[in-house]
This record gives C-alpha cells, sequence and structure tokens, in this order.
C-alpha cells in the first residue's frame, strides 16, 4: 500500500488536506479502480475520526489490499468552520460537501495511475443521502457505495432521533423534551412554506441555517436514483442507531423498487460506523463509538468485490477479457 499526501482543491479558496491511498504495486497492477469518500454530517477530518474509530481510513487501507485506490479529505468544515461562521457565508451542502467531492474525483481521474472510467463515490451517512447528487451534479461516477444512508428527508431523520434519545429517558426529561421535540417537527412540518430569505435568518445551531435543510429536501435522493441506470450498492448496519434499519433501509427497497443494477447488504451485528454494536442506544452513542474498533473484512471485502464486478462487467462490454466476476452482494 502506498499514501500520499494530496490537496482537494488546490489553489482555490478551501484546499483540503487529503490522502490518496494506492494498492502495493507488487500485488496489483495499475490503471486502479478508485473512489471517492465523502462524509457523513457535521465537521470531520479526512479519516472520519470519531472517538476511538477512524472509517475512512479503515475502508482506505482495506480496498487498497484489494487492489482498490482511494481519496479522502479533510470536510470543508472541519478546517474552515471558523472562517465560514466569520464571513458570514450562507451554507449548503453544495459548499460543505458537493463541490469538494467532485474536486476530488477530477483529481481522480488526472492521476495515471487510476483508472477514469472506474471510479466510484463512497458516502457514508449524509454522505450516502448526498451521493446521487454530487453524481448528477458532476461527480460522473462508474457507480455508488450508500453506506448508511437514507432517501428520507433529514428532517424525519433528526426528529426520529430525538424520539428515540427521548424513549429512554426519565418520565420528567421526556416531558422537557417533548416540547422541543414538537417544536422541530413544526420547523421541518412548515419548511416548504417558509420564504427562503426568512430561512437563512433562522439560525438552527452551528452556524447552519434552516436554510441548510430547506435546500437539502429540494433534492429526492431515491428520483435523482431512479433516474439513472447506474450500478449502485446500498449498505446497512442492522443495530444502527442514528439511520434505522427498518425505516431507512426499507424505504430504499421501496422506494426503488424494480431498478436495475441495485444490491442491498445488512450487516446484522454492526451499528452505523459499521464496527459490532456494543450498547445499541443512541444515548450512548459517544461511549460507544470511543471504544477503539476496525471496520472489519467483511465489510470490505463485499465493497471490494462489487467494484471489481462493476469493472469486469465494463470490459465486457468493451470486448476484452477480465476473467470471472466476483460473487454478488447478498440480497436482504
Amino acid at each position: 500500500m502506498i499514501q500520499e499526501k494530496i490537496i482537494v482543491g488546490q489553489g482555490g479558496d478551501y484546499p483540503l488536506d487529503g490522502m490518496l491511498t494506492l494498492p502495493d504495486p507488487a500485488s496489483a497492477a495499475a490503471p486502479f479502480p478508485a473512489v471517492v469518500f465523502v462524509h457523513g454530517s457535521g465537521t470531520s477530518d479526512m479519516d472520519e475520526h470519531i472517538g476511538g474509530l477512524y472509517p475512512f481510513r479503515d475502508l482506505a487501507e482495506g480496498l487498497a489490499a484489494h487492489g482498490i485506490a482511494s481519496i479522502r479529505y479533510d470536510k470543508r468544515s472541519f478546517k474552515y468552520h471558523r472562517k465560514i461562521v466569520k464571513k458570514g457565508e450562507q451554507v449548503t451542502v453544495k459548499e460543505e460537501t458537493i463541490d469538494d467531492a467532485i474536486l476530488a474525483a477530477e483529481l481522480l481521474r488526472k492521476d495515471p495511475r487510476i483508472d477514469p472510467g472506474s471510479i466510484y463515490i463512497v458516502g457514508h451517512s449524509m454522505g450516502a443521502m448526498l451521493a446521487p447528487r454530487i453524481d448528477a451534479a458532476g461527480g460522473n461516477f462508474k457507480g455508488m457505495v450508500l453506506m448508511a444512508g437514507t432517501p428520507r428527508t433529514m428532517g424525519e431523520v433528526v426528529t426520529d432521533q430525538l424520539h428515540d434519545m427521548s424513549a429512554s429517558m426519565n418520565a420528567l426529561t421526556r416531558l422537557l423534551m417533548s416540547g422541543q421535540i414538537k417544536k422541530f417537527e413544526r420547523i421541518f412540518a412548515e419548511l416548504d412554506s417558509i420564504p427562503d430569505e426568512e430561512a437563512k435568518r433562522r439560525n438552527y445551531g452551528g452556524g447552519v441555517t434552516l436554510y441548510y435543510f430547506k435546500e437539502i429536501a429540494r433534492y429526492d435522493a431515491a428520483e435523482l436514483l431512479m433516474a439513472t441506470e447506474k450500478p449502485v450498492l446500498i449498505l446497512q448496519g442492522g443495530k444502527d442507531f442514528q439511520v434505522s434499519p427498518e425505516k431507512d433501509f426499507n424505504a430504499y427497497k421501496e422506494r426503488l423498487a424494480g431498478r436495475p443494477n441495485t444490491e442491498y447488504m445488512l450487516f446484522p451485528e454492526l451499528n452505523h460506523v459499521f464496527v459490532p454494536s456494543v450498547y445499541g442506544d443512541i444515548n450512548k452513542a459517544m461511549k460507544e463509538y470511543k471504544v477503539p474498533q476496525k471496520i472489519g473484512e467483511e465489510v470490505i471485502s463485499v465493497i471490494a468485490e462489487w467494484i471489481h464486478r462493476q469493472s469486469v462487467s465494463t470490459d465486457s462490454e468493451a470486448g476484452t477479457s477480465a476473467g470471472s466476476a466476483a460473487p454478488a452482494a447478498a440480497q436482504v
């Protein structure tokens, strides 16, 4: 494995530190298929580090062992949060996530060691929600891997998380929290009717306004996926307490019913970060994520085999011999 420091968006207003991970040339031959990793919500470094977990680093190193290159990079809000807040910029996911993911894909395409026709997006959590939009906006990926995502709106997911948090609290805390939950439910229900300029003035928290959520809601992830026949792999942890296996994983299946080139895999014992669940309680999320763990081969091999299978299909269509296809991801 080779690791090279890179800059995503070099020469622009927000250059981001990143890492290009390449397979060992002694074990795999260039040009390599490659992936761009896209973070979940909030600020995050290139490894998507949280507590004792480094999911993007685990995936990058694991995929490299399977002959697949990758780019990961610090999220714009991680490196430039103070600058953005100080400038008073109206931040949407376009500025926070989408533009930089497209720049990362372009950087890969310029590298002669990368197969420009075999570049994939691997989105985690909100990154999975945004992956279809990033692809349509200019990412032009060969395919998409959606990890712990949802085709539902951010408002629905946030309010569900609040309900789950409240459920395990004592009666008094639940009572106090119920008013806050109703407030958020009302805000998200009325979001469409709030004028853009007003939404841009109303603060949600952390430098984010209501317009952030309103702008996201204008793009339906399932509709974007149905508009393309690009291959899609949807992965979910069965003990994910942030995105519901029942509501979100099944929502993909319902909304994408009949869509070709769509595969699903549920990992029953894994959580939102695709490591074994420890507490299984959203109120103990940070405690759970502090336990040092690594994403295992069971997840990495599914992604790697799926990517290689898409490349085999491309080579076969082009009339070249690429050997036998890897086994399909299990359908759940």
